[in-house]
């Protein structure tokens, strides 16, 4: 029992602890929704990626949102061809989310990133999207432009 407020501690799971993750996976959801009504693949529909319009290359995300509009298709192929970081980085968000939702379930606190991945990967993470940006820029990885 805790002393200060009479309350037993985070072992019991806390059914109310949720609600952030909910609401998030919610949010998320939305989003999809919109993305597969609104269509990105029509010009300015969802505005201008501002690392192209300011710089003139494709930063790491362009063409995401063309991809996970193809997702919601059920276009996997497609949604590749537009940014192939993309599945990856999804699974990964889904893993984390899923994660985060049976510790709030459970009572425990959510998962911080360097927790979930060790920081060696964290920064191989960020040297491969650096790679990744540089490489979709050179005539050598027009494959990873975005369509």
């Amino acid at each position: 029992m805790d002393t200060a407020l009479g309350f037993e501690s985070r072992t019991r799971p806390n059914r109310w602890g949720v609600g952030l993750p909910l609401l998030v996976g919610a949010g998320v959801a939305a989003g999809f929704a919109a993305l597969h009504f609104r269509d990105p693949h029509v010009e300015g529909s969802w505005g201008l990626c501002p690392f192209q319009v300011l710089t003139g290359y494709w930063c790491p995300g362009c063409g995401g949102l063309r991809g996970l509009h193809n997702l919601t298709d059920g276009r996997v192929l497609d949604a590749i061809q537009s940014n192939v970081l993309i599945v990856p980085l999804l699974l990964g968000f889904l893993a984390f989310w899923s994660v985060w939702l049976v510790r709030a379930w459970r009572g425990n606190p959510k998962p911080r990133l360097p927790k979930v991945l060790p920081r060696s990967a964290l920064w191989i993470v960020l040297v491969l999207l650096f790679a990744f940006t540089v490489l979709r820029n050179t005539p050598w990885g027009t494959w990873l432009a975005p369509v």
